[in-house]
């Protein structure tokens, strides 16, 4: 291929230039993002036993801290203030909380390591594919195991895991087992 006819992309696929042009977030939103990638390292350097200063951190930041919640030092999150955690609720090492969207973790839940909650998206519809920025629930003791993928706009209900490396593209019921790609019902989960 030429130099010439890489440039040249006849039809276009998609209207980029439409998508770049959104405006996708307010100036507020914008400020936010900028102090919050200088306080990121912070964050991030933090011993692993400094709960209460990660969870002061990531409530300075407007996000819904309940008491005794531990997120691990290297959970990596896109916008604090669209989060809402629930008491004695666990973020695992390495957890992606993708939170364009606003991502709703119950009480006593755990977000296992590697485990990627996506909260955006975007409408593949549209020539511009607008930034969609889907809210994602996971239910009271719930469990997502280790590198688990949720996907955007979708709940997961109470007492629900979804096994290692399952990919949820559909909501979850209450006390299930699910797991696989896409996942699908493995078992019902006994009360303990």
């Amino acid at each position: 291929m030429s130099d010439s006819s890489r440039d040249e992309l006849s039809p276009p696929l998609q209207d980029i230039a439409a998508n770049r042009r959104a405006q996708k977030w307010s100036r507020q939103a914008l400020i936010g993002r900028i102090l919050w990638a200088f306080v990121r390292p912070v964050f991030a350097l933090s011993p692993r036993p400094l709960w209460g200063l990660r969870n002061s951190i990531l409530r300075l930041f407007g996000a819904k801290i309940a008491a005794n919640v531990h997120v691990y030092p290297s959970v990596k999150i896109t916008i604090p203030w669209n989060l809402d955690i629930g008491a004695e609720t666990a973020i695992g090492d390495g957890a992606i909380l993708y939170a364009l969207g606003p991502i709703t973790i119950g009480q006593q839940a755990t977000i296992s390591q590697g485990a990627h909650l996506c909260a955006g998206t975007h409408d593949y519809r549209e020539a511009d594919m607008p930034l969609i920025k889907a809210p994602i629930t996971i239910g009271d003791g719930a469990w997502i195991c280790a590198d688990a993928f949720i996907g955007p706009g979708r709940k997961i209900g109470n007492r629900a895991i979804v096994a290692a490396r399952g990919v949820v593209v559909k909501d979850i019921p209450d006390s299930v087992i699910v797991g696989g790609n896409p996942a699908t019902f493995i078992a019902p989960r006994q009360e303990p």
